[in-house]
């Protein structure tokens, strides 16, 4: 009996941890380039101590991963947003070092430097702060990444590609730190820079909200179960004091 009482309360750790995602994947569901995070839960076998045999199926804590479907892109025609179609990301300087990323509204310093939403520097594919010229007009930027001003070629946007699945951290809302280092991507033509549009969150807030329906419906079920198994061994308990 006490054996059920712990697949329940491992459930329940589960279903919190999924809830917590959900909240998390539905308050950013108007956050430009916000990937949603998914878990994954195994299950873990213990043997009974009374039967070693017989074995209890428990919930693991479960992984984070990141949803790898895309956004929809929306047309700005404002020339310093971007956006990537394909496998790939951006790449920004911050304070914890650089940091992926899907959102792609650029503007330019009176420096001359691209910089993001939040003002942290726009990395090439060198990883080195990009700079245009402010006297010399809106960029052009081609599908490679090549941005271009008049006839000049002053600079490469930085795609990336990443293999989040080894891990990641979250940074702010849109932005991802992964455990293994980034990679430029070089001649791929499933991966390229649309210029003028930006990608919205890939957060299906229907699916959200059926989801976070049947997980409090699951909830709602394990604790009744648990309370019934706890009524059942405690009745067991007394039974067997009084025969004695």
């Amino acid at each position: 009996m006490q054996s059920g009482l712990y697949v329940g309360i491992s459930s329940q750790i589960a279903l919190e941890r999924r809830l917590n995602t959900i909240a998390d994947n539905m308050a950013n569901m108007n956050t430009v380039g916000f990937r949603a995070t998914e878990v994954k839960f195994d299950e873990v076998l213990s043997k009974t101590r009374n039967d070693l045999n017989a074995k209890v199926a428990f919930v693991s804590q479960g992984n984070d991963y990141l949803s790898d479907r895309a956004g929809a892109l929306e047309q700005t025609g404002n020339p310093f947003d971007v956006a990537i179609k394909g496998d790939g990301w951006l790449a920004i300087d911050t304070p914890e070092g650089q940091v992926l990323t899907k959102d792609g509204r650029f503007t330019l310093r009176e420096t001359g430097e691209l910089v993001s939403s939040r003002g942290y520097p726009v990395l090439d594919t060198g990883g080195a702060p990009i700079q245009l010229d402010r006297t010399a007009g809106p960029p052009v930027i081609s599908a490679d990444g090549r941005i271009t001003q008049g006839d000049r070629l002053v600079a490469t946007l930085g795609v990336f590609s990443a293999d989040i699945s080894k891990g990641y951290l979250r940074y702010e809302n849109g932005g991802v730190i992964p455990v293994e280092p980034p990679q430029p991507v070089v001649d791929r033509i499933d991966v390229t820079v649309a210029q003028g549009y930006v990608e919205q969150s890939n957060v299906n807030g229907i699916s959200q909200m059926t989801e976070l329906i049947q997980v409090n419906r699951a909830f709602e079920a394990i604790s009744s179960l648990m309370k019934d198994t706890e009524s059942s061994f405690g009745e067991a308990i007394r039974t067997l004091g009084g025969s004695r």
